[in-house]
């Protein structure tokens, strides 16, 4: 038979009492336990966020993917029309963004309300506007009042890179880190910074959501100025649809 191993005695005193008092062994065990209930809680957060970052990756690659398709189209398109001797008309445009460029001196009651709706309460604010019927005429309503247009990606992801802040709980919060895009929207499947982009530019499912969810963009005055602001755009001044010349206005008041 092969000698069984013996058990370590344990250390007792003179009287015959245990070295280590048995509260001083308990909270040693507990303490060892914790330890590696939150080394084994890492470890999962850490194969967790890989996970999330690779499938951030994978969706950025795709939107990126989606939208030179998209591009590619509209020149295809737009060459197959010319040659066979027609035009090309680009279907109407579903997002617009709004900048309110006048105060809030003698402001009627409905184009007040207008403005409010829209989130519009200071100067030189903006806000992301799905275009509907709806909206085309709250537009109307409060037009002296602001300046809106087609914005295209590039004005897009910059507004929400270099001005973009959250609504938490009523706070206007940076998005430093996509987990603050993840706690509020991640039930919709907007877990990053390019999932919102994502959904705003292409006017989604959730765009009421992601739209709501961002804090009125705070712009400054353009370099050089306004033109006039009591005039319309076509009459050489700033208020009313530029359709896609607000990419060139937004070039400078980021």
């Amino acid at each position: 038979m092969a000698p069984t191993a013996k058990k370590p005695e344990k250390a007792v005193t003179a009287k015959g009492l245990p070295a280590v008092p048995e509260s001083v062994l308990k909270h040693r065990k507990r303490r060892e336990a914790l330890k590696a209930r939150r080394v084994q809680a890492t470890i999962k957060k850490r194969a967790t966020d890989l996970k999330k970052r690779k499938d951030i990756f994978k969706r950025a690659e795709k939107y990126v993917k989606e939208y030179r398709l998209k591009e590619r189209d509209e020149i295809r398109l737009a060459r197959q029309a010319k040659t066979r001797g027609n035009y090309y008309i680009p279907g109407e445009a579903k997002l617009a963004f709004v900048i309110r460029i006048r105060g809030i001196n003698q402001v009627a009651p409905k184009v007040r309300k207008v403005l409010q709706l829209f989130r519009l309460k200071q100067i030189n604010n903006g806000v992301f506007i799905k275009l509907n019927k709806a909206t085309l005429n709250m537009l109307r309503i409060c037009e002296p009042y602001v300046t809106w247009g087609y914005p295209n990606l590039k004005s897009v992801k910059e507004l929400m890179y270099k001005r973009g802040f959250a609504k938490v709980h009523g706070q206007r919060v940076a998005m430093t880190s996509n987990s603050i895009v993840e706690n509020k929207l991640g039930k919709m499947n907007i877990i990053c910074v390019e999932d919102l982009i994502h959904e705003i530019f292409t006017v989604g499912d959730n765009f009421k959501f992601a739209s709501n969810f961002l804090w009125p963009f705070k712009l400054n005055t353009p370099t050089g100025g306004w033109r006039k602001k009591t005039n319309h755009y076509v009459e050489g001044g700033d208020f009313g649809n530029r359709e896609d010349k607000i990419n060139e206005l937004l070039r400078r008041m980021v």
